[in-house]
């Protein structure tokens, strides 16, 4: 697929892997529409790419859990642009606990961020796409832990697990389509972010909530290598993104345990 001069929009764009896709984007020449719940910061971060790959960039105040906002968004990217041609649902949020534990409040935050992003994207913008008929890709950002289930993580695997599901069968549909958009999923390991950070920060009781700590000692992977990577998929129309080849052998294990052994295979042994 080529690139250059097509329009990208990327969710949790403020940091961290949607940051690093709006620059990998700009870099090849495309048009970016960022979206973030954080205004200021998004509207920094257009300026500042705009003027460094001489691109243009929007910003726009974007929360994935409205329905109404992403429609905005779709609106302004359309208005502004006449198309979008890759759609990044991004956006993402992480709580650690075990499943009994998470009050009502807190899965309603996690899945609408992390699932209900996703689906707001779909809903939202493959209509145009597929109506302007143009080539295109979307790319949902998921994890390693939609695909091997880490201890203490309950919240954040059901929704990456399910993102994972979502994107193979959009895949599969849009195919039966005879449609010319792509799928990706991204299932990345340890990432250089604030992902943890920025979730603490945006859970529903903010600061006096559920600590969500950094993950210590982790050898994380730059944000800026996990978009070239993203990229280079979404140019070769890959859909499967998996940046920490350590796990391969995990995922082996666990799709042998589910056909041969009945064995229960997890991140944490």
């Amino acid at each position: 697929m080529n690139l250059e001069g097509k329009v990208a929009v990327v969710t949790g764009a403020a940091g961290g892997i949607g940051l690093a896709l709006c620059e990998s984007f700009a870099a090849a020449g495309m048009r970016v529409v960022l979206a973030d719940v954080a205004a200021e910061r998004i509207a920094a971060a257009a300026e500042r790419i705009a003027a460094v790959h001489q691109v243009q960039t929007l910003s726009v105040p974007t929360d994935v859990r409205s329905w109404q906002q992403v429609e905005e968004l779709e609106r302004r990217a359309v208005d502004s642009f006449a198309a979008v041609h890759v759609l990044c649902n991004n956006a993402g949020v992480q709580m650690p606990g075990k499943a009994w534990e998470f009050t009502r409040g807190e899965w309603e935050w996690l899945l609408d961020v992390n699932l209900g992003g996703v689906v707001r994207g779909i809903a939202t913008f493959l209509p145009g796409m597929l109506a302007r008929g143009e080539p295109g890709h979307v790319v949902n950002t998921a994890s390693i832990g939609g695909l091997v289930a880490h201890p203490e993580t309950a919240m954040y695997t059901a929704s990456k697990y399910a993102v994972v599901g979502l994107s193979e069968t959009l895949a599969c549909d849009l195919a039966a389509e005879g449609a010319p958009i792509g799928v990706s999923v991204l299932c990345p390991g340890a990432t250089a972010s604030r992902l943890r950070e920025n979730s603490a920060r945006l859970q529903p009781d903010g600061g006096l909530g559920r600590k969500i700590p950094t993950v210590a000692g982790a050898e994380r992977l730059p944000a800026a290598e996990v978009a070239r990577r993203t990229v280079d998929a979404i140019r070769s129309r890959r859909f499967w993104i998996l940046t920490h080849p350590e796990y391969n052998d995990l995922i082996l294990a666990r799709a042998a345990g589910i056909v041969a052994s009945d064995a229960l295979v997890t991140a944490g042994g």
